[in-house]
């Protein structure tokens, strides 16, 4: 390949070291600056190849031809006053917006990301699908996530949870990719077991997940334990019954050894009855599983609502007495636009881009 033919749009921030090594190898670099370009986007985090101090100018320029170095603009940052919590509003280089949040925890600090703009799986308590899908997220636009918010905050990330809007499933092969590379010894070298990737239930997405070799805790979106009831709340189990998920989670753990969480979003006078919290020990004691019980966030375009902090202990109390490892999520950022998709929607509805920081 002759180095005119660079230029095809080449995402070089989604590349492994190898890939990148390879496409540098036509312009007759040496190895080592593949090296040191790969360390200055995954380990000094630049924001432009004119950062990359360390690399010859001419190279430098010639990196501008090479292909798309992707970075995203801030257009808007909230920071709780009760717990520190920053939640994000991120344009990517075509002025679409996804949100990502940071928190601390005592364990470390957690980023919470997105896998597409939007959604289109129509789960009825989350505002990510209000607006509809536009289109996936390529692996360095989950990469810039972290990127930015360690530049911003100066802090280093430890955990990482794909939770945002999207759905990781309908984005399959980007969220592979961006694991992989946000685990890689050249670059963050975040450990896989401190990375959690949240599915609404695509049942062949959860068993080509249990095949490839990750290390990663599944979580599953449950938020009901019969048919009838999520077919109600989520339309994703149209196509897939709670006993194909369940086969698909246990499979999971089979493959991987890693124990599978099931996401419970308790919803009052819906999903938090004795009946329910029976169903949910039910289908969580065979592969021991995890619940995180998750008080439902007021959607304003929705009707549910949460349930008592009382209601919620009694909840957790009864899955405890069936031998059930149980938590309730603790809730950060709530003066700030915490529930998924929010600060996003409410930037569509205000104006185009917001305020720019």
């Amino acid at each position: 390949m002759e180095p005119a033919e660079m230029n095809e749009n080449k995402d070089m921030k989604s590349m492994t070291l190898a890939e990148l090594r390879e496409a540098l190898q036509p312009l007759g670099v040496p190895r080592y600056r593949a090296d040191q370009m790969y360390r200055w986007m995954h380990v000094q985090l630049a924001e432009s190849p004119e950062q990359m101090s360390n690399l010859p100018r001419a190279f430098r320029q010639q990196m501008e031809d090479m292909g798309e170095y992707v970075t995203l603009r801030t257009v808007d940052r909230q920071i709780s006053r009760m717990d520190g919590t920053q939640k994000f509003l991120f344009a990517l280089p075509d002025d679409n917006l996804v949100e990502s949040v940071f928190m601390r925890y005592r364990f470390g600090n957690s980023v919470c990301v997105s896998s597409q703009v939007g959604c289109r799986m129509g789960c009825r308590f989350c505002a990510s699908t209000l607006n509809g899908w536009e289109r996936n997220l390529l692996a360095s636009e989950m990469l810039e996530q972290v990127y930015a918010i360690m530049r911003a905050t100066g802090e280093r990330v430890s955990h990482l949870v794909i939770m945002g809007t999207g759905e990781p499933m309908d984005n399959y092969d980007n969220v592979v990719r961006f694991i992989r590379l946000l685990s890689s010894p050249e670059g963050q070298n975040l450990s896989q077991r401190n990375i959690t990737v949240s599915t609404c239930g695509i049942v062949p997405g959860i068993r080509r997940l249990a095949e490839e070799g990750l290390q990663i805790t599944l979580a599953l979106s449950l938020h009901a334990t019969t048919d009838e009831k999520r077919r109600k709340i989520m339309p994703i189990a149209e196509q897939y019954s709670i006993e194909e998920l369940m086969k698909a989670a246990a499979y999971y753990f089979d493959r991987t050894g890693r124990q599978v969480t099931f996401e419970y979003s308790l919803i009052r006078d819906v999903n938090d009855t004795d009946t329910d919290a029976a169903g949910l020990a039910a289908l969580a004691r065979p592969i021991r599983a995890h619940v995180n019980l998750i008080p439902v966030n007021p959607v304003a375009e929705r009707s549910f609502v949460q349930p008592s902090a009382e209601a919620a202990q009694r909840f957790k109390a009864k899955l405890e007495k069936s031998g059930i490892s149980v938590t309730i999520r603790r809730e950060l950022g709530r003066d700030i636009d915490g529930a998924c998709g929010q600060l996003r929607r409410r930037h569509l509805d205000r104006e185009p881009f917001g305020k720019t920081i």
